[in-house]
């Protein structure tokens, strides 16, 4: 049974999870004034230690909204604070090799400006990748041109350059490993293609350590689909014709918990990751 609250302790609850949401969220008095069309002088009554009296329907949805919580969370009548629409949605977008599915996540990573991006590459990373492994990956595709692949790949990795996000990409070894070497799904690429794109890597990593950090895991040990995590507020899975993009806050922290995991058992922690591609520029023949 719901414990009934008083309106003294329903008002001293929103106070504490109204701070507690502006504290997660980093949003000032200030910051939440603006968004909710109030003084900043209201908010600081609202947080008020000795304030008894709740506000009025309107603001404190206009708080929610502000903060991404549920009303009913900042009101006490729910102890999630996940919004309803949040946590019943997970979209679906395209992900064929098309300038619309290239558009949508460039819309993500510009989203996630100021924040660190965490990524998984079904390959090796897009943004990463040669001109010539572009031109050889997608000729055989009807709805993608290798100019439309270089050209979304050229503009992420310089917005990459000119924001403050921090990059995190971890691979399975094998994967980096087999291009090397020209196995399996890189069999037929040239040595020529495959040194200059392992030089190409060395070059961008020493040029944008530590804001740019490679891990590379084990897969024999731990295991990881292609994923990336947005900042905060957003984690996508890759399905291979699909994205599953998911906004709830306990489905991003979890996917979140999963890519650090990765972090955490990886074969080779950043500072070794050039070393190890520097090894296999040697050995290709």
């Amino acid at each position: 049974m719901r414990t009934i609250l008083n309106k003294t302790d329903r008002a001293t609850l929103f106070r504490e999870r109204l701070t507690t949401a502006m504290g997660e969220t980093g949003l000032s008095r200030a910051a939440l004034a603006r968004a909710t069309g109030v003084d900043r002088s209201t908010i600081t009554q609202l947080l008020a230690k000795d304030e008894t009296r709740m506000p009025g329907a309107h603001l404190v949805a206009a708080c929610a909204e502000a903060l991404e919580v549920s009303t009913d969370w900042l009101l006490g009548l729910s102890d999630r604070a996940d919004r309803a629409a949040d946590l019943l949605t997970a979209t679906l977008t395209e992900a064929e090799r098309a300038s619309s599915a290239d558009d949508k996540i460039f819309a993500w990573h510009k989203e996630a400006a100021g924040h660190k991006i965490r990524h998984v590459p079904a390959t090796l990373p897009d943004m990463l990748k040669t001109n010539a492994v572009m031109e050889w990956e997608y000729a055989g595709t009807t709805n993608r041109s290798p100019g439309q692949a270089i050209a979304a790949a050229t503009a992420r990795l310089d917005w990459m350059r000119s924001t403050e996000c921090d990059y995190e990409i971890a691979m399975p070894l094998h994967e980096v490993r087999n291009f090397a070497f020209g196995q399996g799904y890189y069999e037929g690429l040239s040595p020529a293609a495959r040194r200059e794109q392992l030089d190409w890597i060395l070059a961008v990593h020493d040029q944008l350590y530590p804001t740019l950090r490679l891990f590379l895991y084990d897969a024999a040990r731990v295991y990881s689909a292609p994923i990336t995590v947005f900042g905060p507020k957003l984690a996508a899975i890759y399905l291979g014709r699909y994205y599953v993009a998911f906004r709830d806050r306990d489905r991003v922290r979890a996917v979140t918990r999963h890519f650090d995991w990765l972090v955490r058992e990886s074969a080779l922690a950043a500072r070794e990751v050039p070393s190890i591609l520097r090894q296999l520029r040697a050995a290709i023949d």
